[in-house]
């Protein structure tokens, strides 16, 4: 069987045009070799002075004809016809155009029990039918010489030609392969890298929100000096926050279900305020230093980097030091970047004992981890590091992120 989309003659037949060009050069090979005995048959009639023998010109288009229909079934019966088309030039000399193109259709296969015999009939028939003839023996033996030798030629680099259009088509189908497995990896990458980041969106999204509920339900559990409206309005707060982090979860999962980018929530550098408040109701210690010049002018993508990564800083300083009062410094203007640098107190710093706030949450420097990816997606850099007894984030962000 051949592979799809190119035939034996390494025809690309991708398409409806492609096919039809590679069916139109077959069968022109094919004819070339009828032209020219027919041609030289003429000739010899001419020198001759004889009139040409119309009952041998019948014959020869009838047999070159028939090589011509059986042409259109060698890829279904491939020694069949080729052996068929050989026995054909038993007769007429015309039909060797035929016999010659299923032949080479048939080396392609590589069967080499098939390709013997039909090798053998294509070589000796033409040489038989001068055997056969009623002209001069010792003419007849030495064109018969002749033939063979040509025909020993001609035989030789059909198989030839045929084996390089198989190993010639084996390449061009592992090409193919290799470029439909690269572009399958390609769009495979592509939607891991997708997910990715719609999975740094759920992750900084959960995190803070249960940060924040965590907070408040310890407020809760160790505040004994709260009067009712307070506890409900504590309560109140909690509920707004799961209900919020629902909603946010659905809307990530509602893209990752579309398999497309991530598009909401769309938070930017504006909406940080917001989230400074929100954290402080929640109880959260920050002091704000935004100095960010043209912050209109900032892309959205970059906004939205910077806004989340202000997020995890904060659930970060949640998790690992409750209680400390947190710093968020911001500046940059357009052609010099955006900076943002996040500072609290480091945990257990310079004592042996434990806070004794509410314990820092689980995860490690998962956090830190995260915060690197998000900065290295942005095209940006991060650092981090402990100086006089606090922790501090420092990441720096092209404006055009």
């Amino acid at each position: 069987m051949n592979e799809p989309g190119v035939d034996e003659w390494g025809v690309d037949e991708s398409g409806v045009k492609g096919k039809s060009r590679g069916e139109a050069l077959r069968y022109l090979c094919a004819t070339v070799p009828a032209l020219f005995v027919g041609g030289l048959s003429i000739l010899s009639a001419v020198n001759r002075e004889v009139a040409p023998d119309l009952a041998h010109i019948a014959l020869g288009l009838a047999l070159f004809g028939a090589g011509l229909a059986l042409m259109r079934w060698r890829h279904r019966f491939p020694w069949q016809v080729a052996l068929a088309t050989a026995l054909l030039t038993l007769y007429s000399t015309t039909a060797a155009g035929p016999a010659y193109v299923t032949y080479v259709s048939l080396c392609t296969h590589r069967r080499w029990r098939q390709i013997v015999p039909v090798a053998l009939a294509t070589w000796l028939c033409p040489a038989a039918q001068l055997l056969w003839s009623d002209a001069d023996k010792l003419r007849v033996v030495s064109v018969t010489s002749v033939t063979m030798v040509t025909g020993s030629v001609i035989v030789g680099g059909l198989t030839v030609f045929g084996l390089y259009l198989r190993t010639w088509r084996d390449l061009a189908a592992s090409r193919r392969q290799a470029a439909l497995e690269a572009q399958a990896h390609r769009l495979e990458q592509a939607k891991l890298a997708e997910r990715v980041k719609i999975a740094h969106e759920m992750h900084d999204v959960l995190a803070h929100r249960i940060s924040l509920l965590a907070m408040l339900a310890g407020g809760l559990s160790h505040r004994t000096d709260l009067t009712a409206e307070q506890t409900r309005e504590t309560a109140q707060t909690i509920q707004e926050n799961a209900h919020q982090s629902l909603n946010e979860l659905r809307a990530v999962l509602g893209t990752l279900r579309r398999d497309g980018g991530v598009e909401d929530p769309q938070p930017n550098l504006a909406d940080l305020d917001a989230l400074f408040d929100e954290v402080r109701v929640a109880g959260q210690q920050v002091e704000v230093a935004d100095t960010v010049d043209g912050r209109e002018l900032l892309p959205a993508q970059t906004g939205r980097h910077a806004y989340r990564i202000v997020q995890e800083a904060l659930t970060n300083a949640r998790k690992h030091a409750p209680g400390t009062r947190v710093r968020a410094e911001l500046g940059g203007r357009p052609g010099q970047g955006l900076r943002i640098r996040m500072s609290n107190p480091a945990p257990y710093a310079g004592s042996s004992s434990p806070s004794p706030s509410p314990g820092p949450g689980p995860g490690g420097r998962l956090g830190l981890v995260g915060l690197a990816e998000r900065a290295q997606m942005a095209g940006g850099t991060l650092s981090h590091a402990v100086q006089d007894g606090h922790f501090i984030l420092d990441v720096r962000l092209p404006w055009g992120a």
